[in-house]
């Protein structure tokens, strides 16, 4: 600010020299600020990267569901870039079990840096998994299905390079088995009956009378 005289008129001294405080104040911001902009790296230090669980119907945008059919999808935004991939492990979690890997896989990760953070922008892959086969060993809670456990260990965390979820599956029952029976009969009953009756009856009269007749002769 330039100070005022007893007149009312600013020192031209004063003047020049405040801006030339503002000027020197204004370069080292841009210096500072700038620096650390320039140095910033698309991969900061750290466990970058989180992961989502995502219900039918599918989308991109980062809410989590802690309950999901059993077909469901793991999404993974902000994690690093580079040759990257998580390993990713489901797990039986109580009351539905003792703690038992039930599935294991591995994801790309890579595909660009962690710039988009926990955004739609920042979405680096979408896994869907279906259940219904490796689940069928273990007893569902009667209301809320079964619990399951999401283990990721993520390639290029420093640090820890866990993160886990815990929710709940639904729906993976077996559909009951359709039993198809076919029965063919077939009965052939051919019954052939021949009589032949042949019946001669000769009849030969064979009587003979002769007469032979009287001859009487009276003499007188």
């Amino acid at each position: 600010m330039a100070r005022l005289t007893h007149m009312g008129r600013a020192r031209p001294g004063w003047l020049t020299f405040g801006g030339v405080l503002a000027a020197v104040a204004g370069i080292l911001l841009a210096v500072v600020f700038g620096g650390a902009g320039a140095s910033s790296t698309p991969n900061p230090p750290g466990n970058n990267g989180t992961v989502k669980i995502d219900g039918v119907a599918f989308d991109d945008h980062p809410d989590n569901e802690p309950h999901v059919g059993c077909v469901f999808q793991v999404d993974f935004y902000g994690f690093d870039e580079g040759d990257l991939f998580a390993d990713v492990t489901f797990e039986v979690h109580p009351p539905t079990g003792s703690p038992a890997v039930i599935l294991e896989d591995e994801v790309f990760i890579g595909e660009d840096d962690n710039s988009g953070g926990g955004s739609e922008a920042g979405l680096d892959a979408s896994e869907t998994y279906d259940l219904s086969a490796v689940l069928q060993g273990f007893e569902q809670h009667p209301q809320q299905g079964w619990h399951v456990k999401l283990t990721i260990n993520a390639d290029g965390a420093q640090g820890g390079d866990v993160k886990h979820k815990v929710f709940w599956v639904s729906g993976c029952e077996t559909p009951p088995t359709t039993s198809t029976s076919t029965t063919t009969s077939t009965s052939t009953t051919t019954s052939t009956s021949t009589t032949t009756s042949t019946s001669t009856s000769t009849t030969t009269p064979s009587s003979t009378t002769s007469s032979i007749p009287t001859t009487s002769t009276s003499t007188p």
